[in-house]
């Protein structure tokens, strides 16, 4: 955690240094987004006794607070967690039911607005992940253990407006998510990368 602290230092310090004054008087650099999101793993693993890992896809909610520093420089933590199902496929034991497990990976970005004062309004965004896993359950092994990481994350998007406070917002992200796994108290292990895309869509709000 120390580590992910330092780097995020590090990418926000910059925009403290620029005034909010660049706004107009009556644009809050405040605006908050609700969307519906389908992650797709897009997995690669090297396991212990052969095989690979796979997860499914998972439909969760998304909330995301964005601040803008100027007109078109924002950034925005992401807030999401979703559930999915693990197995190890081809395996030297044959295939193995992994159980589930909960994928919570905050991330923050840095973006540039193209064109903030337009109806359509496309953003691009890039930034860091600290994925933890929590509350897993084992499948058919006696245990599953998988370790926090830390990532990055790459963003297109846009905003198209509905009137001067709500807008309609369509995003895709690829995250990169990385996993040590240990099964059965490391009897064997894996190296998991699940590199999700994100797909989204939802409204926004600016105050």
């Amino acid at each position: 955690m120390r580590r992910l602290t330092m780097v995020l230092l590090l990418i926000v310090a910059p925009f403290q240094f620029i005034m909010p004054a660049a706004f107009a008087e009556d644009k809050s650099p405040w605006l908050v987004r609700l969307r519906l999101i389908d992650i797709a793993p897009h997995e690669s693993s090297t396991v212990s006794i052969g095989g690979a890992i796979t997860a499914d896809i998972a439909v969760a909610p998304e909330l995301d607070i964005t601040y803008f520093w100027t007109d078109n420089i924002a950034t925005e933590l992401i807030l999401a967690t979703s559930k999915h199902n693990v197995a190890a496929i081809g395996t030297s034991l044959g295939d193995l039911d992994l159980g589930t497990i909960w994928v919570l990976p905050p991330t923050l970005l840095v973006q540039y607005h193209l064109n903030p004062d337009g109806q359509f309004r496309p953003y691009l965004g890039v930034g860091l992940n600290y994925t933890l896993y929590y509350n897993g359950t084992s499948g058919g092994l006696d245990s599953v253990e998988y370790d926090n990481d830390l990532g990055y994350a790459f963003q297109a998007g846009v905003d198209i407006g509905l009137n001067d406070r709500w807008a309609f917002n369509i995003d895709v992200k690829k995250v990169y998510l990385n996993a040590n796994a240990r099964l059965n108290g490391g009897a064997v292990t894996a190296d998991v990368s699940l590199d999700p895309w994100v797909f989204g869509a939802g409204l926004a709000y600016r105050f």
